[in-house]
Order: C-alpha cells, then sequence, then structure tokens
C-alpha cells in the first residue's frame, strides 16, 4: 500500500500536558489571597492529596523536580563522595545524574524481559562482585520503566538479605500497583515527577516520598536552604532551594482529581494499539505479569529490527506524528561509558529496536487511527 509521507494533519504529541480545567480554581485561591511565596495552603493540600492517594505510610514532600527529589533521597540516605550506588541501565539519565552530584559512583545493572526494569538475578551478581572487591553498594535505585512496576518482591528480598536501601524511582509510574498498593509506596525512599510529560503535571515539579514524619521533615529542612530554627538566619548544614512553589502546587490539587481518568486513558491507548497491531509478527508488546497493573504512561512496542524501529520512526515522524526511540541505555552514554555495568543484552535490544508511540491522555480515537494505519501501512 503506497504511504503519504507529507501530510497537513495537525501534530500530535508523544505525551503532552493535559489540564482538567480544576486547576483554575486553586490557582486563583492562590492569587486571591496573595499566597504566591513559595509556600501556601496548596503545597500542603497537594502533599496531603498524595499521601491520601499513595494510602500506605507514605509522606510526601512536593518539591521543584523528580531529580531534586532523587537527589535529597541520596543526601537523607548518606551518599558520600566514593560511595557506589546500584542503577538501572535503562532509564532517563535524570535518574543516576544525582549519584555524580554527591561525587558518587554509580554501578549499571541490565533489565529482564517480564517489565523491563532491573533483572534480579543480575542485580545479587553485582552486589557480590562489588563487595569482593571491597566495596559494598550504599543504595540501590530501581525504575518503574514506561510505568511498569519492577520485580518488586524479589528485589527488596535482595535488599533485605544485604542490608541495602532501596530508592524506587516512580517518576513514570504515578497510579501503578502491584496487588493493589501504588508505586511510590515500596522503597525506603520513592520518587515521583510532576514534569510536562508525566501522567499528571505541574509543568514542572516532583516528590520525595518518606516513610514516616521525622524524615519529611528533613526533606523539607534540607529542601529550604538548611534555615536553622530562630529568627537569625543560621546555618549549620548544606541545604539546596528545592521548594516547590503555592502556585505550582495548586496546578497539581487540580490534576490529582483527574489522576485515576487519565491513567485509564492511557491504558485505553495501551489496549488500542494492542488490539490493532498485535497480529503483526514483527511488532511486540511489553504485557502486564499478573497481579500487576501498570498506568501504561508511554506505549512502547519491540520491533523485529533496529531498521524497522527507524523507518518507523521516519515514518511517522514525517507524517507530523511524535514518536521515539526507547530510552538509550546509561551504559551507551558518552557521559557513563567508563561506569561499571552488569549486563545480559536486554537493554541494548530494546533501545535498539523499541519505539515509544503517542500516549497522552487527551489522544482522540481518530489520533490513534490514524497512528495505526500508518503502522499498519508501512507492513503492508
Amino acid at each position: 500500500m503506497a504511504i503519504n509521507e507529507s501530510n497537513l494533519n495537525s501534530k500530535i504529541w508523544l505525551s503532552p500536558p493535559h489540564m482538567s480545567g480544576h486547576e483554575q480554581e486553586f490557582i486563583a485561591e492562590a492569587f486571591k489571597f496573595n499566597w504566591i511565596a513559595p509556600l501556601g495552603p496548596n503545597v500542603n493540600g497537594f502533599e496531603k492529596d498524595i499521601e491520601k492517594y499513595l494510602n500506605h505510610n507514605s509522606f510526601a514532600t512536593v518539591l521543584s523536580s523528580g531529580t531534586a527529589a532523587l537527589h535529597l533521597a541520596l543526601v537523607l540516605l548518606g551518599i558520600n563522595k566514593g560511595d557506589e550506588v546500584i542503577c538501572q541501565t535503562k532509564t532517563f539519565v535524570a535518574s543516576v545524574n544525582p549519584v555524580t552530584y554527591l561525587g558518587a559512583n554509580p554501578i549499571f545493572v541490565d533489565s529482564e524481559l517480564d517489565t523491563w526494569n532491573m533483572c534480579p538475578v543480575l542485580l545479587e551478581k553485582t552486589i557480590n562482585e562489588r563487595i569482593k572487591k571491597g566495596k559494598k553498594p550504599k543504595a540501590i535505585i530501581v525504575i518503574n520503566l514506561y510505568g511498569m512496576p519492577y520485580h518488586v518482591n524479589h528485589i527488596h528480598a535482595i535488599s533485605k538479605k544485604y542490608n541495602i536501601p532501596v530508592v524506587e524511582d516512580s517518576a513514570e509510574a504515578f497510579g501503578s500497583h502491584v496487588n493493589d498498593q501504588k508505586c511510590g509506596t515500596f522503597g525506603d525512599y520513592s520518587i515521583l515527577s510532576f514534569n510536562g510529560n508525566k501522567i499528571i503535571t505541574t509543568s514542572g515539579g516532583g516528590a520525595l516520598i518518606c516513610r514516616n514524619q521525622t524524615l519529611k521533615d528533613r526533606t523539607v529542612f534540607l529542601a529550604t536552604q538548611a534555615k536553622e530554627v530562630g529568627q537569625e538566619y543560621e546555618h549549620k548544614t548544606i541545604g539546596y532551594n528545592y521548594r516547590m512553589s503555592n502556585v505550582i502546587a495548586g496546578i497539581g490539587r487540580g490534576q490529582m482529581k483527574v489522576l485515576d481518568e487519565y491513567v485509564e486513558k492511557r491504558r485505553a491507548n495501551y489496549n488500542y494499539y494492542y488490539q490493532h497491531l498485535n497480529t503483526i509478527e514483527s511488532i511486540s508488546f511489553l504485557k502486564e505479569p499478573k497481579t500487576y497493573y501498570s498506568n501504561r504512561w508511554l506505549t512502547c512496542i519491540v520491533l523485529g529490527s533496529k531498521e524497522t524501529r527507524d523507518d518507523l520512526l521516519t515514518l511517522l515522524n514525517k507524517n507530523n506524528i511524535e514518536a521515539r526511540p526507547s530510552w538509550k541505555p546509561m551504559h551507551l552514554q558518552p557521559l557513563y561509558k567508563d561506569a561499571p555495568a552488569y549486563l545480559n543484552g536486554v537493554s541494548n535490544n530494546l533501545y535498539e529496536k523499541g519505539l515509544c508511540l503517542p500516549s497522552g491522555s487527551n489522544l482522540q480515537e481518530k489520533d490513534l487511527e490514524r497512528i495505526v494505519k500508518l503502522i499498519q501501512a508501512y507492513f503492508e
């Protein structure tokens, strides 16, 4: 079938912001009562909304970004220069950079095929080999990639066995769960992101989820320049300007009202793609393991070859449809090419053959139909 590679259809974005209309009431209230300063009732309200939603021993602090949240988690864990932190290689660079902020060294671990997340077998092998080298890792950062939860039970059994804390990066997985327990509640510390492309957004922002009030209080202290209690500006500890503003938090409060709705819309996108493309032999999908529930933040397909992936990527982009390659693993990044990496080939294969399709919660059926028809025509 002939394919028209130049059309005048409107742009279809990969994962654009989706405002609900509820945001305005909280923003208007901030302006009405002059709560434009960094803190205010929306900040407290947004944190309570998150804690209520997670509903599992969760104490939330909203911050300027998910990266800031990860940085503070490592600070709270006492990560210092020269320490080793195990990181999932299949991720976005923001999941690793905070390790280097502290002068620590990332140790990369490859993925498994069930969830595309950190392989528990390789994780344990990595821990043992680092211990043999006299350098026991100080933390494990594991990702819920594209909204799919990692092997929670297995990873945390290893964490407990070796007494190494887990930082759960749920930047892409707000609304996902395992056995009805929400992602963002499994790690010793957990990270959320509200970047413009996430399941809900505050334009920018994130949250650090701790397990008790004392740790939350410490997070707030560090995120507000570590000012000591009292009238004077006294500082004994290095702090950061990481707190979310009251206006931005108002956007988050409005977005929380539609989080479950947006999760269902993204899952519906995945189901549409699967229904119309799963019979094509060269296309495979990431399916949910039993008791797992993914928010399907992005639908990512794996093609039969890198050439096919590149062809489809070019075709979609030429037709004004934003698609992206799957994340380039960290061990392939020039920035981290010299870091130790324990590999099995899974992340390389996903990178070379993986294609992320438009997945926004504001996609219309006509948009999905347009994308699917192009892909089907390519294979015909």
